[in-house]
C-alpha cells in the first residue's frame, strides 16, 4: 500500500470514528427539535409560513454556529492539537499571562464553561434516551406510563458498563451512527419529494420573516431552535482524538447534509400534515416505521450519551491536571487507546444527576428547557475564551479579533437570552450544576493557595538546609529516597520528619517536583530535568501536560538514559499527607474551609495518583492551618 493510499485510509477511518463519537449528540437533535419548537407553550401556529421559517432558521443556525463558528474558527484554537473547554481555558490563560489582571476573570470563565459542560453531560443522556423511548407513544399511547422506567433501565445498563470501557464496542460507534445519518437523510428525501415546496427554506429571508412576523413568540421559540445545535462543543472537545481534518470532513460530507435533509423532510411532512407536529420525527414515514425507528433511535441515543459521558471523564481529568479539582481515581480501560479512561466518582455522580433529571422532569419537553440554556451558555463562554486566544495569543489587531468573534457573540447572546426565559421551568437545573462545580473548583484552588502560603511562611530554604545538614552529616543508609517537593517549596516536610524520627539519610536523595503544564502533552525527551545539588542529592523535575498519565516510577526509569539509574527495589518514596485544619480569621469563609478540608481528606492519595508501588511508599503526616 502506498503512503498516499495509507494516509487516505487513515483519514477515512478517523472520519468514520468522528461521525460516531463527535456527532452522536447533534445527530440525535432531530428527535425533539421540531417537536419542541411547535410545542403549544410557544404559541407558534403550524402554518406553512411558520413551518418554512422555522426550518430555514434551523438550517441557517447550523450554518452560522456550527459550520462557520465551530468548524471554521474554533477548531483553529487548538492547544497542541487538543480541544475542549479546559484546553481552551489553558490556552487562553497562557495567552493573557499568569500575572495579568485578566488571568482570574479568564480562569473563572473557563470554570463556568467546565461546569456548564458537566451540566450538558447530565442532560444529554437524559433527553436523548427519553425522547427516543417516547417514540413508542406514537405507536401505542398506552405505553406512556412505562416510558420513564424503560429509560431508567437503559441508562442504568449504560452507566454500569462504563467501568469496562468502550474499547470493545467503540469500533461500532462509527458504523452505527453512519446508519443513523443515512436513515435521517433517506427519510428527509422521501418527504421532500412528496412536498418540494419546503426547499424554499434554503432562503434565509424566510428565517428573517418568521422572526419578524411572530415577534415575541418567535424569540421564545428560538430557545427550542437551539436544540438543533446541542452537541456543538463535542466538535471541539474531541478534536484531539481525531484531528481537525477528519472532524471537518465528517461534518461537511455526512453530518450536515443528513441533518439538513431531515429537517427539510420534517418540514415537508408538516406542510402536508400539520397534526403530526406532536412528534414530527416519528411521524415521517407512517405507523409501520415507528418501532424500527425507536430501536435505531435508542441505539443512536446510547452512542450519543456515551460520547458525553466519556467527555465528562476527559474534562474532569484535565481539570485535575490543571489544579481545578482534587485528585480522583482514574482507571485506564484500554491498553491501546490513551484517552480511554473511567472515573468512578464522576460516573456515579453523573448517573445520580441523570436519574434525578429523568424522574423530576418526566419528559423530553420538560428537559428541553434545561438543555437549551446549558448549550447556549457553553457556546457563549467558548466564544469569549476564543477572543482572548485570538487577540492575546495570535496577536490579531483588536478590531480584527473583535470582528472574528463579535459576529458569533451576537448569535450566542441572542440564543442565550432566549433560553434564559426558561430558567424557572427547567434551566435552573443546569445552572445549579454549574454553580456547584464552580464553587468546588474555586474553593479547591483557593484552598491550595492558602496551604501553599502557609508552607511558604514556614519554609526552610533547601540550599541552606543542605549546607547545614552536611556540616555534620547523619548516617547514610543504602538505597534511594525520593521526596516529593512542590515547585518553589523549601525542604519537604517528609524529609524533616524522617530525619527527626529515623535520624538517617539514604545514600542518594532525590527531591522530585512534578510540574503540570498548560499544554496537552510533554514529549518524552523533554519530560525529565536533573540538577545535581551535591553530596549525592539531586533535584529532579518531571513535566506533564494535562492529558498525560502521571506514572512517576515509569518516567523515572527513563533517567537511565542520562546515567541516573533507579533500582525499583532500592527506591523508597516519601510522601507527606497534609491534614488540613480550618481556623478563624483570614482565608476563606468557614464553610469553604471545611469544604476544602473535606475534599483534601477524600482526594485520591498521591501514591495512587502517581502510580507509586504501595510497598515502596512511606507516608508521613503533617498539619496545615488555613
Amino acid at each position: 500500500m502506498s503512503k498516499e493510499t495509507s494516509g487516505t485510509t487513515n483519514v477515512a477511518a478517523l472520519t468514520l470514528g468522528a461521525i460516531g463519537v463527535v456527532y452522536g449528540d447533534i445527530g440525535t437533535s432531530p428527535l425533539y427539535t421540531m417537536k419542541e419548537v411547535f410545542a403549544p407553550a410557544h404559541g407558534i401556529a403550524v402554518t406553512a409560513s411558520n413551518i418554512t421559517g422555522v426550518v430555514s432558521l434551523i438550517l441557517w443556525c447550523l450554518i452560522v454556529v456550527i459550520s462557520l463558528k465551530y468548524v471554521t474558527l474554533v477548531l483553529r484554537a487548538d492547544n497542541g492539537g487538543e480541544g475542549g473547554i479546559m484546553a481552551l481555558t489553558a490556552l487562553a490563560l497562557k495567552s493573557v499571562g499568569q500575572h495579568a489582571r485578566l488571568y482570574y476573570p479568564v480562569m473563572l470563565l473557563g470554570m463556568v464553561g467546565a461546569g456548564l459542560f458537566f451540566g450538558d453531560g447530565v442532560i444529554t443522556p437524559a433527553i436523548t434516551v427519553l425522547s427516543s423511548i417516547e417514540g413508542l407513544e406514537v405507536a401505542t399511547p398506552a405505553v406512556k406510563p412505562y416510558v420513564v422506567p424503560i429509560t431508567l433501565a437503559v441508562l442504568t445498563v449504560l452507566y454500569l458498563a462504563q467501568r469496562r470501557g468502550t474499547g470493545g464496542i467503540g469500533k461500532w460507534f462509527g458504523p452505527i451512527v453512519l446508519v443513523w445519518f443515512a436513515t435521517l437523510a433517506a427519510m428527509g428525501v422521501v418527504n421532500i419529494v412528496q412536498n418540494p415546496a419546503i426547499l424554499a427554506a434554503l432562503n434565509p429571508l424566510h428565517a428573517v420573516g418568521f422572526l419578524r412576523q411572530n415577534g415575541w413568540f418567535a424569540f421564545v421559540a428560538l430557545g427550542a431552535v437551539v436544540l438543533a445545535l446541542t452537541g456543538a462543543e463535542a466538535l471541539y472537545a474531541d478534536m484531539g482524538h481525531f484531528g481537525r481534518k477528519p472532524v471537518r470532513l465528517a461534518w461537511f460530507s455526512i453530518v450536515f447534509p443528513a441533518l439538513a435533509l431531515n429537517y427539510l423532510g420534517q418540514g415537508a411532512m408538516l406542510l402536508s400534515n400539520p397534526a403530526a407536529a406532536a412528534n414530527p420525527f416519528f411521524n415521517q414515514l407512517g405507523a409501520w416505521s415507528v418501532y424500527p425507528l425507536v430501536v435505531l433511535a435508542t441505539i443512536a441515543a446510547v452512542v450519543a450519551s456515551q460520547a458525553t459521558i466519556s467527555g465528562a471523564f476527559s474534562v474532569a481529568q484535565q481539570a485535575i491536571s490543571l489544579g481545578f479539582l482534587p485528585r480522583m481515581k482514574i482507571v485506564q480501560t484500554s491498553s491501546q487507546e490513551k484517552g480511554q479512561i473511567y472515573i468512578p466518582l464522576i460516573n456515579w455522580l453523573q448517573f445520580a444527576a441523570v436519574v434525578f433529571a429523568v424522574v423530576a422532569f418526566g419528559s423530553s419537553t420538560n428537559l428541553a428547557s434545561a438543555y437549551g440554556i446549558a448549550a447556549t451558555a457553553t457556546m457563549l463562554t467558548t466564544t469569549l475564551l476564543t477572543f482572548f486566544v485570538v487577540y492575546y495569543g495570535w496577536s490579531f489587531p483588536l478590531l480584527a479579533a473583535a470582528a472574528a468573534t463579535g459576529f458569533f457573540l451576537v448569535f450566542d447572546v441572542t440564543l442565550f437570552a432566549s433560553t434564559s426565559l426558561k430558567i424557572v421551568s427547567g434551566g435552573w437545573f443546569t445552572l445549579a450544576i454549574s454553580a456547584v462545580l464552580v464553587t468546588l473548583m474555586l474553593t479547591w484552588r483557593k484552598g491550595k493557595q492558602l496551604v501553599y502560603e502557609n508552607l511558604q511562611h514556614h519554609l526552610i530554604p533547601l540550599p541552606d538546609f543542605l549546607v547545614s545538614l552536611f556540616g555534620s552529616p547523619p548516617q547514610r543508609v543504602p538505597g534511594t529516597a525520593v521526596f516529593f517537593r512542590a515547585e518553589g517549596d523549601g525542604v519537604p516536610h517528609a524529609m524533616l520528619h524522617n530525619l527527626t524520627h529515623n535520624k538517617v539519610l539514604h545514600e542518594r536523595v532525590v527531591f522530585l517536583t512534578v510540574l503540570s503544564l498548560g499544554i496537552p502533552t510533554v514529549r518524552a525527551d523533554e519530560r525529565i530535568r536533573i540538577e545535581p545539588l551535591g553530596h549525592q542529592c539531586y533535584q529532579v523535575y518531571l513535566s506533564y501536560g494535562f492529558v498525560d498519565e502521571r506514572n512517576v516510577p515509569h518516567d523515572l526509569s527513563a533517567c537511565a538514559g542520562q546515567g541516573f539509574v533507579f533500582e525499583p527495589m532500592e527506591t523508597s518514596y516519601f510522601v507527606a499527607r497534609q491534614n488540613i485544619i480550618s481556623t478563624p480569621g483570614a482565608g476563606m469563609a468557614a464553610w469553604r474551609e471545611s469544604l476544602y478540608a473535606s475534599m483534601a481528606r477524600n482526594a485520591r492519595d498521591a501514591a495512587d495518583y502517581f502510580k507509586l508501588p504501595p510497598n515502596r511508599v512511606i507516608e508521613l503526616g503533617t498539619q496545615v492551618e488555613i
